[in-house]
């Protein structure tokens, strides 16, 4: 049962009030991110129509959370219909999170996440650009959209695309497809304004997705199996869901308010006590879940980057965004939730939303209200 709890203990003048009563599309709202992101605004109420697949687990953290927002089932390849439900719901802003968000089981279907990624998005623009209540546009992309050299440096915006698997070149080709439509069609003063976001890996409760760390970990730990890890000594920004969603909020609020300027791509990254190998996180996470044990698993894998990390100056130099959460506070509110979710049927994400926006506030942010 979901908890009933929510942020209204906190000032609700977060991101200026923006998206009070704004008509918002989320495409993707039952993916694990999206769920949290139909969640947040939702606190912030907004009218949410959601466009997605079916969620592809049971449990799920979208049907756990049974939020009342216009839910609607449709692949985003689907041109037409994809067409007429932009039409329908006159969103005023559209965060497109839709995508094919797996590297593995991108080299198992690469056509599948090449059409997904790449036309779903050109699709997803198009449908916007015959809109004209649309005012605002944020692709959500991933931090393996860079030309991966395996270096210690964080990449920046304006560093090379790339990507050796299906999954990261595809997103770095749906970059593309964002600034092409962008110069091509919304240069004109009337025209929305679109920005990318490139995040790092994200995590949080309610997580159950194939191939992802905590979701392995968590599965591992309730059917009392030995966890295999594929790439322990890989290093990854890890973040908390929140703080890439903060990010997306505050760049949705500044396209809003008609800051072209902002109509750009940015990195949403950890700082650099983030910056974490998969073993590192095992470790910390065995402080929280003692019975955590694992093994590498040296069967013949799939290429993998060993080294990422996110330059995330520019958000913060020019967006006054920062990260709230360290990776330990992080891990904590990770484990916290699904312990909650399995000991005691409580879903925690609100209440945690709550905390987290109350740590933001602290650290006086100007998007939390402060």
């Amino acid at each position: 049962m979901a908890n009933t709890s929510s942020v209204e203990e906190v000032e609700m003048n977060m991101f200026g009030n923006i998206y009070s009563n704004r008509r918002v599309l989320i495409t993707g709202h039952t993916g694990f991110k999206g769920s949290w992101l139909a969640l947040w605004l939702q606190e912030l109420g907004a009218v949410i129509t959601g466009v997605a697949l079916p969620p592809c687990t049971s449990p799920n953290h979208w049907d756990l959370l049974n939020l009342d927002i216009a839910d609607h089932r449709l692949d985003i390849r689907d041109s037409k219909s994809l067409l007429r439900l932009v039409a329908d719901s006159q969103p005023e802003i559209v965060f497109h999170l839709a995508a094919q968000p797996l590297v593995r089981h991108s080299y198992r279907d690469p056509l599948e996440t090449w059409s997904t990624n790449v036309m779903g998005t050109a699709n997803l623009l198009e449908a916007c650009r015959h809109t004209d209540s649309v005012r605002a546009i944020v692709v959500v992309t991933t931090d393996k959209v860079y030309e991966n050299k395996d270096w210690y440096w964080g990449y920046r915006e304006i560093d090379r695309l790339g990507g050796h698997d299906p999954y990261s070149a595809s997103k770095a080709a749906t970059e593309l497809v964002a600034a092409s439509f962008r110069k091509a069609f919304f240069e004109m003063s009337n025209a929305p304004l679109l920005a990318t976001a490139r995040a790092g890996n994200v995590i949080g409760g309610g997580d159950w997705s194939e191939d992802r760390l905590i979701a392995d970990i968590v599965r591992a730990l309730t059917g009392h199996a030995l966890l295999a890890i594929r790439s322990p000594q890989a290093t990854r920004p890890w973040q908390h869901v929140l703080e890439c969603l903060s990010g997306y909020l505050v760049l949705g609020q500044l396209l809003l308010d008609g800051r072209k300027e902002y109509a750009d791509a940015w990195n949403f990254g950890p700082d650099i006590d983030g910056n974490r190998t998969v073993n590192d996180i095992l470790n910390l996470l065995k402080t929280y879940w003692p019975e955590l044990v694992w093994h590498t698993d040296t069967k013949q894998k799939n290429h993998e980057a060993t080294l990422l990390y996110l330059d995330n100056m520019k958000a913060k130099s020019s967006l006054g965004w920062r990260p709230v959460w360290t990776i330990h506070t992080a891990l904590a509110k990770t484990a916290e939730w699904y312990k909650s979710y399995y000991n005691n049927s409580k879903v925690e994400s609100s209440t945690q939303l709550s905390q987290f926006v109350g740590d933001a506030r602290s650290y006086t942010l100007k998007w939390s209200g402060a």
